[in-house]
């Protein structure tokens, strides 16, 4: 097997891709709730986080929550919250508290210290996804870049576990001398320096191929598929491809980008990529790690932002993919809007999207309905799409050969002029005919 990038890949191959623990661990959902945010708000949060969970092995036993207009700078919650909380999860027999936003370092040292709980947040939750569903060499690299930029302000955390592992031992007559984690945490954070900067040399030799290779395809069009996690992507990708993606319901199913030819009706080359879904408060280091990946976003001629228009938070993530989009520079590129599992509305709710949404093509990836009419939006945006009708003379048989190559030709008719052609074909190309148009039916 050749090596796709100028990468010496048994340097990360030697270092074996640890599988996480697949024993289904037990857990309470936390969250606190602000001001300006309403119960509902954060009750759809919480479901999220919940589904979160659900993917990355963990039984959700609970979900609590706490009003305040602002985090503890300690503890994130408050002292008697915790407390609570503490004695509710021995009760329940849950071994983990799963925050709903990124904690400070300190902040979960103090409640792991000072409550006795087990803390993980929604950051360390999205990051186990995303480790269990990389699979090639290139995601496992983002996915490990992501990891190390957590774990680095994180080590002390990490470390008083294992001080207090060798307390237990020299009460039990070991021999471990005392602090050995101070020590050690020092040398850690020089290693994992060092490997951040080796993952980031291999990432942008990544990034610099696929530069190349976008170069060598420069001709073709590019499509793709941006949305919310679970909107349907690569239902929609496969539909349009039939590449055959993984299609699960789950969230982040999809973690490596995918790329296939798509023919138009004009025959003009277009390229389709389907990419990772976005999530609201996706971790900013995260989006960062996945930067080659999302290239093919920063690249496209125009996006398809896919929604579930059966959930009813989807014009809330609307706004969330937009400000990712944003965030990585994508903000300004022309995207077409496609309201996905229209089977599972009502003639009604069709309605009221369409009014709210009246340029957007709405479908159904899972039954293929809308599908022409999807193509035939993405041509008319894309290409500026014009059905003509053609007189050419007998002397340019070549432009007529290249007609048949760039353009759908519909219907092709020999008369004592030359030949008449009806066809359809991109804007760009329309050059090409102006001399010869003799009916545009655009």
């Amino acid at each position: 097997m050749t090596n796709e990038y100028d990468i010496d890949w048994a340097e990360f191959d030697a270092e074996e891709w640890e599988e996480l623990d697949g024993d289904e661990r037990t857990a309470f959902l936390a969250t606190i709730i602000r001001q300006e945010e309403s119960a509902e708000e954060a009750e759809a949060s919480l479901e999220e986080l919940q589904r979160l969970a659900d993917t990355a092995g963990i039984m959700v036993l609970g979900s609590y929550s706490q009003r305040r207009n602002h985090p503890e700078r300690a503890s994130f919650f408050g002292k008697g919250w915790l407390t609570d909380i503490a004695q509710k999860m021995q009760q329940a027999g849950a071994e983990l508290l799963i925050v709903n936003e990124e904690l400070t370092p300190i902040q979960g040292r103090n409640i792991e210290n000072h409550f006795g709980i087990q803390v993980i947040d929604r950051t360390e939750v999205i990051l186990q996804i995303f480790h269990e569903h990389a699979k090639t060499r290139e995601a496992r690299l983002q996915v490990k870049l992501a990891e190390l930029q957590y774990q680095l302000p994180r080590l002390r955390r990490l470390w008083t576990h294992f001080d207090k592992e060798r307390g237990s031992a020299r009460s039990a007559g070991g021999a471990a001398s005392r602090g050995m984690g101070e020590k050690q945490i020092e040398i850690d954070k020089r290693l994992i320096r060092q490997q951040i900067r080796k993952v980031t040399s291999a990432i942008e030799t990544v990034a610099k191929q696929k530069e190349t290779h976008r170069k060598q395809r420069s001709n073709a069009l590019k499509l793709c598929l941006v949305g919310y996690t679970n909107a349907g992507k690569s239902t929609l990708f496969n539909a349009l491809t039939g590449a055959g993606v993984l299609v699960e319901d789950r969230l982040f199913a999809t973690l490596n980008s995918t790329s296939r030819q798509l023919k138009l009706s004009t025959g003009a080359p277009l390229v389709i990529s389907d990419t990772v879904g976005f999530i609201s408060r996706l971790p900013h280091h995260l989006v960062a790690s996945f930067r080659a990946t999302l290239m093919e976003v920063m690249d496209a001629d125009l996006l398809l932002h896919i929604v579930d228009a059966s959930d009813e938070r989807y014009e809330y993530y609307i706004e969330q993919v937009n400000g990712v989009l944003t965030d990585i520079g994508a903000g300004d590129i022309p995207q077409l809007v496609v309201l996905n599992k229209s089977d599972r509305l009502n003639g009604a709710m069709i309605q009221l999207i369409q009014a709210r949404y009246p340029e957007a093509a709405i479908i159904s990836a899972t039954h293929k309905q809308g599908i022409d009419e999807l193509l035939n939006s993405v041509e008319t945006k894309l290409l500026d799409a014009r059905k003509l009708v053609l007189q050419l003379p007998f002397d340019q048989g070549s432009l007529v050969s290249k007609l048949h190559e760039i353009s759908m030709v519909h219907k092709e008719e020999y008369n004592e002029n030359g030949v008449k052609l009806w066809l359809s074909i991109s804007g760009r190309d329309l050059h090409l005919v102006e001399p010869y148009i003799i009916e545009d039916t655009k």
